[in-house]
C-alpha cells in the first residue's frame, strides 16, 4: 500500500477521482452533483485521511449530512461518494469497506406538493389547455402529459422525431436549456434513447402542427428557456381546473401513475419512461404498487374461493 497515498486527505483524494472517472464521462447536470458532494466532504471532514477512514468515521459523516437532508438525499449521497471508497479499496488504499451496513438518516421531510394527479384530476386540467392551431407551451403540457417525457427531453423534439405512420416519437436527445444558448445534447442514459408510442388522436394533432416547420429544429424552443417558464403556466392551468398544483416533472409521475393503476406492466413502464432498469420505477412508484398488490391480493382470493 502506497503510505503516501493512504494518508492524503479523503477530500483531495475524492476530488481526484471525480476528475479522473467522472469529467467528461457523465452529464454536466450529473457531474454536478459530484461536486456538490465534495463541497460537503471539504465541509464536514476536512481533515479526514484515507487510512483514518472506517466504518464509524464514514457513519459520523453520513449522520452529519443527515442533520440538514432529507433521507432520500442523504442516500443518494452515501451512493455517490460510496463509489470512490469502493475504488480506493481496490487500490488498496483503505483495508476494509467503511461504508458496510451504514445507517441512512435525514431529517424529517417538509410538506411536499403531490407529486401527480389522477386521472381524473389530469382530464380537468386538459380541458383548461389552450391548444390552438400554433404550438405554445398548452402544446408542451400536452406532449409531456400523453408520453411521459423528460423536461429536457420534450424541449429537444424536432418534426423528424415524429414517425407518424407508425404513430412513434423516438426519443434521442435533449436540449440543453441551462446554457444561454441552449443546443442538443445526449440523453440521461442509454435506456432513455426509446421509441414511445402515441395515441392516434395525438399523433393526428402533431402531424397538422410541425408539417411546415424545419425538420431539425425544437419545436417548443423560440428562444433560451426556463424551468420556471413552464411551471408558471401550468401552475396558472391547476388553479383553474381546481387541482393540486404540480410540476412538469409531475406530469411524468402522472403519467406513469396513470398506466400503473391501468394495468400495465411496470416493465412496459419503466422501457416508456426511459428508466435504466425496473427497479428505479417501482422504487419511484412504491406507494402505487403496493396500493396494486393489495388489490391483487383481494382478486388472488376471490379466484381461489371460487375454486371450492
Amino acid at each position: 500500500m502506497s503510505r503516501t497515498k493512504s494518508s492524503q486527505l479523503f477530500y483531495k483524494y475524492y476530488e481526484e477521482w471525480i476528475e479522473l472517472y467522472k469529467v467528461n464521462a457523465i452529464r454536466s447536470v450529473t457531474l454536478d452533483k459530484y461536486y456538490m458532494c465534495l463541497k460537503w466532504i471539504t465541509k464536514l471532514v476536512p481533515e479526514l485521511k484515507l487510512n483514518d477512514l472506517n466504518r464509524r468515521t464514514y457513519q459520523k459523516l453520513i449522520n452529519d449530512y443527515a442533520l440538514e437532508h432529507e433521507k432520500q438525499t442523504t442516500l443518494d449521497f452515501h451512493h455517490q461518494v460510496k463509489s470512490a471508497i469502493i475504488d480506493a479499496l481496490d487500490e488498496g488504499l483503505i483495508k476494509q469497506n467503511p461504508t458496510r451496513k451504514i445507517v441512512i438518516k435525514g431529517k424529517k421531510p417538509g410538506n411536499k406538493k403531490p407529486k401527480f394527479l389522477n386521472q381524473y384530476e389530469l382530464q380537468q386540467l386538459i380541458r383548461q389547455l389552450d391548444l390552438g392551431t400554433e404550438l405554445n407551451w398548452d402544446w408542451y403540457i400536452l406532449l409531456v402529459a400523453k408520453t411521459g417525457l423528460r423536461f429536457a427531453e420534450a424541449l429537444a423534439i424536432t418534426p423528424n422525431d415524429f414517425d407518424f405512420t407508425k404513430q412513434l416519437l423516438n426519443v434521442s436527445k435533449t436540449w440543453n436549456y441551462r446554457a444561454t444558448k441552449g443546443g442538443f445534447q445526449p440523453t440521461k442514459n442509454f435506456s432513455s434513447i426509446r421509441k414511445v408510442q402515441l395515441d392516434w388522436q395525438t399523433a393526428m394533432q402533431f402531424s397538422q402542427l410541425v408539417k411546415n416547420l424545419p425538420e431539425d429544429e425544437p419545436i417548443f424552443v423560440k428562444r433560451r428557456v426556463f424551468n420556471s417558464t413552464v411551471n408558471n403556466r401550468l401552475t396558472v392551468l391547476c388553479k383553474h381546473a381546481q387541482v393540486p398544483v404540480i410540476t412538469v416533472h409531475g406530469l411524468r409521475h402522472t403519467h406513469a401513475s396513470i398506466l400503473l393503476f391501468a394495468g400495465v406492466s411496470i416493465a412496459s413502464v419503466a422501457r416508456r419512461l426511459g428508466h435504466s432498469n425496473m427497479t428505479t420505477t417501482q422504487d419511484t412508484y412504491l406507494h402505487i404498487i403496493q396500493e396494486l398488490e393489495t388489490q391483487d391480493g383481494e382478486k388472488i382470493m376471490r379466484q381461489m374461493a371460487q375454486l371450492m
